[in-house]
């Protein structure tokens, strides 16, 4: 009998049932995990919403993963928690921030996140001291989106004078110099960060080590990036159970890369001890 080549695959068939049979065999580790008490303070957490097309009930629809991704007092990262539901809403980020509390999450120092439906309100609520900081990347990418691409690198150069200045101060009296440069052709591209400026300006009391943790939610974009690589096979999930599993799956998987902690975390935290006496 002749050797069959070594590298040959037999191509098994496998149902979606007795796959759902299999990974059902994970969902008490994913309660488990859901549920585990966490740290009773977390000097920054990043939240995001990522969506995905679930089936239900006959139809295709869009269901919302809300990611908590927390940064802990020894300065590693670590996923909070997943959460699937309907579409992005006050009421529903409230809940999950609620769950926190109840998995003994006292204290959160700074929560960065886009502009989230809702998000402004739920925090206030679950969490009134504290500090919200506004993306700025998402800020630029809002603010550029106006721009003809010839004007786009003078444009970004300009905006890059705001979010670098020294103060809050500085930085205003900026915004208003680029705005009136620019108000002729782009007056639209500077409503986003009136209207956020609240929200914009808190990071420019502290250091450029930790304005560079807070200023960009890229930290949970890079995220919500590895869990598309994991899940772009499925464009549709069959549950809401379906989707918990596979993004469980894969936070596992990228989870084990985060050994390390951030770079000069001793100064870091030295500094918000100071800037957050008593809480921290």
């Amino acid at each position: 009998m002749s050797k069959l080549p070594v590298g040959i695959f037999y191509r098994i068939e496998v149902s979606a049932t007795m796959v759902s049979n299999i990974t059902n065999q994970i969902i008490p580790e994913i309660k488990e995990w859901q549920e585990r008490p966490l740290d009773e303070v977390y000097p920054f957490v990043f939240i995001d919403a990522v969506h995905f097309s679930v089936r239900e009930d006959n139809r295709i629809v869009k269901k919302a993963a809300y990611i908590v991704l927390g940064v802990t007092v020894e300065g590693f990262k670590e996923i909070l928690g997943i959460w699937i539901g309907e579409n992005e809403s006050a009421k529903y980020w409230l809940g999950v921030l609620n769950e926190l509390k109840q998995r003994v999450v006292k204290d959160i120092l700074i929560m960065c996140s886009d502009n989230l439906t809702g998000i402004k309100e739920a925090i206030n609520a679950a969490y009134p001291d504290i500090i919200q900081q506004r993306c700025i990347v998402y800020m630029i990418r809002n603010s550029v989106k106006f721009v003809n691409y010839k004007d786009l690198k003078e444009f970004t150069s300009d905006l890059k004078l705001i979010y670098t200045s020294a103060t809050e101060k500085e930085a205003y009296e900026k915004l208003q110099e680029v705005k009136n440069k620019w108000s002729d052709k782009y007056a639209s591209a500077f409503k986003i960060w009136e209207t956020n400026w609240a929200a914009i300006c808190p990071f420019f009391q502290f250091s450029d080590k930790i304005r560079k943790i807070m200023y960009t939610t890229n930290t949970i974009e890079s995220l919500n990036r590895q869990f598309r690589k994991y899940t772009k096979t499925k464009s549709v999930f069959p549950t809401d159970m379906s989707l918990l599993k596979c993004l469980y799956l894969s936070t596992k998987n990228i989870s084990k890369k985060w050994d390390q902690a951030y770079r000069n975390w001793g100064p870091i935290l030295s500094e918000l001890s100071i800037m957050f006496d008593n809480r921290i």
